[in-house]
């Protein structure tokens, strides 16, 4: 009995040191952002910070450490932390925090092994992350009760109180003992630090906070598992024998037919006006034809997509038969030859009315749609289920947006607008140069190559000239630093003194 009940205190392990270790990580990492962030360019500090919270969230796992393969999970994150040392952008940053988040999840051992799966436990992590903390704090007595305590110890916060509070009574003592001391109080001002906590500033802080516990304390929303549990108790109701009416084989057979056809005649008047050289009608130009066609298209793909995941699922009667297999790999193949056509559709739009951001979009989009219409046709090849077919494009996407973060949009639009110009070529449009001046510093190489070959010389105008200081003096600062920025650091400091184009020299006095 004795033993017994040495033993039974043992057993209980209080959430108390958990928590506080959790809190004054949480804390420290709010003050380095503070430092980082706050009222400071962005630039290589987005890394340093991601990466000690990387490190922070192994700390707050210890037992993680001890599988032999653990080093793999840091590694696969020290990559898809790498855009952000080439330029800290809207599309790094995503996937920085999506690379954090898994990362997390993994290890606390809450992140299953399939790409369908993960992507499902990371969106539901992501909605419920900002609330994460708000919930700890008000239910930190249910979560003691939970690992079996009755209840709240506050033991870890009141031993610091006499600590503290001695603490603050020698420091005073050793100021009036001592003049360094007494100078270094003298310097503290408490109006002044009252006056830098700002409301932005503490809204900042709980931002930070709310994110990086989140991080710190990775938990997965518990009304997922509700939802699992009651939906099973509840099937819906469904109309009987609507699938066979719907998406029955003579349904999916004649739909096949028509649609085969349709796209083969689309398919023939793009091959006809747009790669045949055919005249027009009357009043249409070629920008024109290519350009109404072009997203119509791409919604066309994706609507037939729908319709093939929807007629041929896994197992079914009409994914067995030879006959509609073969309609729906023609049909397939049809759309991704339209996506084809629909790129080159923008193509020929580019040629004449230029390159933005979004038709950069549109082309990175239309290669995804027909990325996804050729793992649709492997997935019925080799009969593999609809979470394959989610999981492979997952991947795709995944892997794309990732490439995405270390290509310069902004620099390969100018110099693709400065070389295709009427000025440089002697045919297409006009250059926009308001609008390569709004890309911003990353633009000036192009444009000093195009005043170049205009005037015979590198000109730059004052407006540009008060840009290119601004971003210099912003990128002497540490914090603005990235990989991006230093290289056109480089070309922006060889470009020489300020050179005023002809028409902005200052007149002559008396004239």
């Amino acid at each position: 009995m004795t033993t017994m009940t040495m033993m039974a205190p043992a057993s209980k392990t209080s959430p108390v040191p958990s928590y506080c270790r959790r809190v004054g990580a949480a804390a420290l990492l709010v003050a380095l952002a503070d430092f980082l962030f706050y009222g400071q360019p962005v630039g290589i500090t987005v890394f340093i910070f991601a990466t000690v919270l990387a490190a922070t969230v192994v700390a707050m796992h210890p037992a993680a450490l001890s599988d032999g393969r653990v080093w793999l999970k840091p590694a696969a994150l020290f990559a898809a932390l790498l855009p952000l040392v080439e330029n800290v952008s809207p599309l790094s940053l995503l996937v920085a925090v999506a690379a954090l988040a898994v990362f997390a999840l993994s290890l606390a051992g809450r992140l299953r092994s399939e790409p369908a799966r993960i992507a499902r436990q990371l969106s539901l992590f992501l909605i419920a992350a900002p609330f994460r903390f708000a919930r700890d704090f008000f239910r930190w007595r249910k979560a003691a009760r939970e690992l079996g305590q009755r209840r709240l110890q506050l033991t870890a916060i009141v031993v610091w109180i006499m600590p503290l509070t001695l603490g603050v009574v020698f420091l005073a003592l050793f100021g009036a003992a001592n003049p360094i001391i007494e100078h270094w109080l003298s310097l503290i001002d408490l109006y002044a630090l009252l006056e830098k906590i700002e409301f932005a500033r503490l809204i900042f802080w709980l931002i930070v906070l709310a994110g990086v516990w989140a991080l710190l304390r990775p938990r997965l929303p518990r009304f997922a598992f509700r939802v699992r549990r009651v939906l099973p108790a509840t099937p819906a109701a469904r109309p009987a024998k609507a699938e066979d009416i719907l998406f029955g084989k003579a349904a999916i057979l004649r739909a096949l037919i028509v649609f085969n056809g349709l796209f083969a005649v689309q398919s023939a008047l793009d091959a006809t006006y747009l790669w045949g050289g055919v005249a027009l009608p009357d009043g249409m130009t070629y920008a024109a034809y290519a350009h109404r066609g072009a997203y119509p298209l791409v919604a066309t793909a994706l609507l037939a997509a729908g319709f093939v995941l929807a007629a041929l699922r896994s197992g079914s009667e009409t994914s067995r038969d030879p006959l509609i297999r073969g309609l729906v790999y023609l049909w397939v193949a049809q759309n991704i030859a339209l996506v084809i056509s629909s790129m080159l559709r923008l193509d020929l739009y580019i040629d004449v009315y230029a390159l933005t951001y979004l038709r950069i979009a549109a082309f990175i989009w239309m290669g995804l749609v027909a990325a996804g219409l050729a793992l649709i046709v492997a997935r019925i090849a080799l009969q593999k289920s609809g979470e394959w077919l989610l999981s492979a494009n997952l991947l795709t996407l995944s892997a794309t947006l990732y490439a995405c973060c270390f290509v310069n949009f902004a620099a390969t639009i100018a110099n693709f607008n400065v070389d295709h110009s009427l000025e440089m070529t002697g045919s297409g449009t006009p250059l926009d140069t308001p609008y390569l001046h709004s890309l911003g510093a990353v633009a000036m190489p192009a444009l000093d190559r195009y005043h170049t070959h205009k005037i015979g010389m590198p000109t730059t105008y004052l407006a540009d000239q008060v840009m290119i200081d601004d971003y210099l003096a912003e990128q002497k600062k540490w914090r603005a630093w990235s990989f991006r920025d230093w290289r056109l650091v480089r070309v922006l400091d060889n470009r020489g003194p300020l050179v005023l184009p002809p028409s902005a020299q200052p007149s002559a006095p008396g004239h």
